[in-house]
């Protein structure tokens, strides 16, 4: 019986230490990195400007050498609030700012043989995604880093974000 027992124990940690061996801290991804591009890819495959933050997208991406990051993506053209307080905003001001945006903070981790990232979300913008876990498809190209939003619940669509060094 205790060499069964050892036996079960000896095969779930290697079986573990192998199922993460494909995970790792950021290493080539650690850095700050700007958004070149926010673009959207419609169901038949045509890529275009994400409509949520227009042509002139801003954004920041920054992940330390331990996996922590904070991603920011911003409409630079949201309209300003006219009360000039955001306490008291009108519904299309504070749908404006909000959807105009999108911004999460957390853990990241990269599963280079899917060429995966693995975001754990600690807290975003969107108060959905707070303490989720998301995956999403990359590419490393030189000082570019590209990847794929999977598309949202009967959207189609899929989010595209090209981050530069």
């Amino acid at each position: 019986m205790k060499q069964t027992f050892a036996f079960i124990i000896l095969f779930m940690t290697t079986f573990i230490s192998m199922a993460q061996t494909n995970l790792s801290n950021p290493g080539p991804l650690s850095g700050t990195w700007t958004l070149k591009a926010a673009q959207v890819i419609l169901p038949d495959g045509k890529r275009v400007t994400d409509p949520a933050y227009g042509d002139s997208a801003k954004g920041i991406l920054m992940i330390d050498a331990d996996g922590q990051y904070s991603l920011q993506i911003f409409r630079p053209d949201r309209p300003k609030f006219s009360s000039g307080d955001k306490k008291h905003g009108t519904a299309d001001e504070y749908s404006s700012a909000l959807l105009g945006l999108s911004t999460h903070v957390g853990h990241v981790q990269v599963d280079s043989a899917h060429a995966l990232l693995i975001f754990n979300i600690d807290y975003s913008a969107y108060p959905n995604w707070n303490h989720t876990v998301q995956t999403r498809k990359y590419r490393l190209s030189g000082n570019e880093l590209y990847y794929e939003v999977p598309s949202s619940a009967g959207a189609g669509t899929k989010a595209v974000s090209v981050w530069e060094r």
